[in-house]
């Protein structure tokens, strides 16, 4: 069971495997004929009218996917049976990654700092530079934050799992 919200208003309980061509939404039963066009897209007939589908991004990380539907766009966000159980004993959220602080994962010298205080990033967005065993490593953001304060200085040695950037 999926609990779907559309463009963040509409939302739907849907029972479906994503194979099959049997599922129910919001308790009701749907049978639809598809077909696979392509790459993350499929050809749909429901209740006698056609629908094109295309995916066009899935995170599987935040249950986020946009798709787009007879040329129009709608985000979707899901939300599965162990979200329903964590929001349940109060811990709702639990799984998402509070960034806090940056540690060096190993000694080594700061080549660069690309980032600065009050810099909003995202994950995966490049942070630093810190050369080790002659060679320069990027480290990158674990999870989306706010640069609250940069310990971290250009040309300075740094010893393993001592903090770089501290997160607000």
């Amino acid at each position: 069971m999926y609990h779907a919200k559309v463009n963040g208003t509409t939302q739907f309980d849907l029972e479906w495997d994503g194979k099959s061509e049997e599922g129910k939404i919001n308790g009701e039963v749907f049978s639809a004929d598809m077909i696979s066009t392509g790459q993350n897209k499929t050809h749909w007939i429901l209740k006698n009218k056609s629908f094109v589908a295309e995916v066009i991004d899935l995170n599987m990380e935040t249950k986020e996917v946009l798709v787009k539907v007879n040329g129009h766009v709608y985000p979707v966000h899901l939300k599965d049976r162990y979200d329903d159980l964590l929001k349940s004993l109060g811990m709702e959220g639990a799984g998402a990654a509070k960034l806090k602080d940056l540690k060096a994962p190993m000694p080594g010298l700061v080549l660069e700092i690309l980032v600065k205080d009050g810099d909003l990033v995202e994950k995966d967005t490049p942070l630093l530079i810190l050369e080790a065993m002659k060679m320069e490593n990027v480290i990158k953001c674990p999870a989306p934050g706010s640069v609250k304060k940069i310990n971290a200085i250009k040309g300075k040695a740094v010893e393993k799992n001592q903090v770089l950037i501290e997160f607000a």
